[in-house]
């Protein structure tokens, strides 16, 4: 499974996505042709505690797009397509004149205790992370995170997904500018408040000694909750 990533950023941190342009967005992504799954992320309506508050209040909207392979993936990404319009913004005026970012990678997809949602659950929330990098030794890097890390993400209090995205060579026209940030990370959770109460466990204290152990990087990482609406294909 690929994963492709568009992210709408604002330096000054004022610029919010308006209502109808997160449907119009919702629509656009649906006739994506050959995607299999769409998600898009807003910001959250009211802050919530969690350890990495200082990396700032994150992108102004963010998708990703799951594709079956990169085949898929690179055909969506031509510069007559739905996709090169919603890297432009066409259409939706609240993303205008914003940085707009894109990347592609491999989605690895780690199992959960539970991965059902719980009753009344309206919109779930992710904590989206990445890792700029580069490390000293990528195989060093993936070997110790993919054998390490998940396991501990598992026993966060109701997590109800664990993905982790590496990095790939890809083709496209897109508009947006093209980022290879070494990883990327998502978990999933019921809501804000559910992903505080995660977050301020003892679980973070076995996160951060083993972050301790990574092997050699540079460019830090960042840490975004987001409201998370899930996107289908239009038959």
């Amino acid at each position: 499974m690929i994963s492709l990533f568009m992210t709408f950023s604002d330096p000054t941190g004022e610029r919010r996505i308006g209502a109808d342009d997160v449907a119009a967005a919702a629509a656009m992504t649906g006739a994506i042709p050959g995607m299999a799954e769409g998600l898009l992320f807003t910001p959250l309506e009211q802050s919530v505690d969690h350890p990495y508050k200082a990396d700032g209040a994150g992108p102004v909207f963010a998708l990703q797009l799951r594709f079956p392979n990169l085949f898929a993936c690179e055909a969506a990404m031509d510069r007559g397509g739905v996709l090169a319009g919603l890297a432009a913004g066409r259409g939706l005026p609240s993303l205008a004149g914003l940085e707009v970012t894109h990347q592609a990678m491999v989605t690895r997809v780690f199992p959960v205790d539970d991965a059902r949602h719980a009753n009344g659950t309206v919109t779930p929330c992710s904590y989206l992370v990445h890792y700029p990098g580069p490390a000293e030794d990528m195989n060093a890097w993936n070997l110790h995170y993919l054998e390490h890390h998940p396991s501990i993400m598992r026993t966060f209090p109701d997590v109800r997904q664990i993905e982790i995205y590496t990095r790939i060579d890809w083709v496209d026209r897109l508009p947006s500018q093209r980022v290879e940030y070494m990883q990327r990370n998502r978990l999933m959770f019921d809501s804000p408040q559910a992903l505080s109460r995660a977050l301020g466990s003892d679980v973070i204290k076995r996160m951060r000694a083993d972050f301790v152990r990574f092997p050699p990087f540079v460019g830090g990482n960042k840490h975004f909750p987001m409201l998370t609406r899930m996107v289908r294909p239009i038959a």
